[in-house]
């Protein structure tokens, strides 16, 4: 599985299923809960369920209204009767810095005494001020030619998880692994897809107020980028150019009818916040290129909320001439629809990728 910063005693280990924790996606529209239970067929959803988070509560992932917050987490757990306390949640954008790095090949414990050192080189904050970990990702000590080793590095503001941490504690709740969004959606896909080897694959969750991306080959990360952007920018311009309240704007970004708004006239705004987001995409497939071995995407699954903006998927594929599939998280874990009705499953397999990589975090996992 991919990486996680743990949390022990204010400090953080990175890469981070002895019980099920839960999976609390901490969104900046709404908060999402999702408890997985391993059976002998495999993992079957346990609890699940989503409470919609006041707007300006959370902005650009940043909490700016912590009681509230608190009160929306203690919502979902009373209303899905979650009695489990450890809580996995995640982080991205702004507060989380995700770097590939080469250096010279060295021990385990070499590695351990100097990533400090040469982490200060790579992350743009000062050292103190952040939880840093690292893995290895590629490495080849038998090959006598080899001399370099590729290094997976994360830091991830203390602020920011001091600040996850207490919310979740003020609801009530036992904070022990603080994830990366990007590693999360890793997490679910190889669970519900599988690693292949020869495949390199993107995946792009668009959330209301970020797009996480991550591209990955066989198993490893090969590049992350979150960007600011969302489904909310649609909303936001359909409500300034068409003078529409949040709740009317939201309706018609999706493709629903609006009384007095037609769709051709809604269009405009929506290609154009769309184009935006292509573009943001289309930057971060030019990094990848200019720093990976090679140019090759062969397949992106998306999912979030913003997946669902009308015309958005096909914009995807008629831009890019890739294979776009919608992320199912619940693809190859069981989701009793006696238990769960099969409406709840639809509503909530955009917006819960996240989520179950999370609920996938074991305590030992690294």
């Amino acid at each position: 599985m991919a990486g996680s910063f743990w949390l022990s005693e204010a400090e953080s280990v990175f890469f981070s299923r002895t019980k099920s924790l839960v999976g609390l996606d901490i969104g900046s529209s709404a908060v999402k809960a999702v408890e997985l239970r391993l059976t002998t067929n495999g993992y079957k959803v346990a609890a699940i369920g989503t409470e919609a988070v006041p707007p300006d509560s959370i902005v650009d992932g940043s909490i700016i209204d912590g009681g509230v917050v608190a009160d929306v987490i203690r919502q979902v757990f009373e209303k899905t009767k979650i009695k489990t306390k450890e809580v996995v949640a995640s982080l991205s954008g702004n507060a989380v810095i995700v770097k590939k790095i080469t250096l010279p090949l060295m021990s385990d414990d070499e590695l351990a005494e100097s990533i400090y050192w040469e982490a200060e080189q790579y992350i743009p904050f000062d050292i103190q001020d952040v939880n840093i970990d690292y893995q290895v990702i590629e490495a080849v000590a038998d090959d006598p030619n080899q001399d370099t080793m590729d290094v997976l590095l994360v830091a991830a503001k203390k602020e920011k998880i001091a600040d996850y941490s207490a919310v979740i504690s003020q609801a009530g709740r036992v904070p022990v692994v603080v994830d990366v969004d990007a590693f999360a959606l890793q997490n679910a896909y190889e669970i519900n897809y599988g690693i292949d080897m020869s495949q390199v694959v993107v995946l792009v969750n668009a959330g209301a107020s970020a797009m996480n991306i991550n591209i990955i080959e066989g198993g490893q990360s090969l590049f992350t980028r979150d960007i600011s952007l969302g489904g909310n920018a649609y909303t936001e311009a359909l409500q300034t150019d068409l003078s529409l309240s949040f709740e009317d704007a939201d309706l018609l970004k999706r493709g629903l009818p609006v009384e007095g708004v037609s769709m051709e006239e809604a269009l405009p705004t929506i290609l154009n916040v769309t184009e935006n987001l292509l573009l943001e995409i289309e930057k971060t497939f030019d990094f990848f290129k200019a720093t990976a071995a090679s140019d090759r995407i062969d397949q992106l699954f998306v999912s979030g909320g913003a997946a669902g903006v009308e015309g958005f998927v096909d914009a995807l594929e008629a831009r890019f001439d890739l294979p776009i599939s919608h992320f199912d998280p619940f693809r190859q874990i069981a989701f009793d629809t006696k238990q769960f009705s099969q409406e709840l499953r639809q509503e909530l397999v955009a917006t819960s990728a996240v989520a179950v990589g999370l609920a996938l975090r074991e305590e030992d996992d690294r």
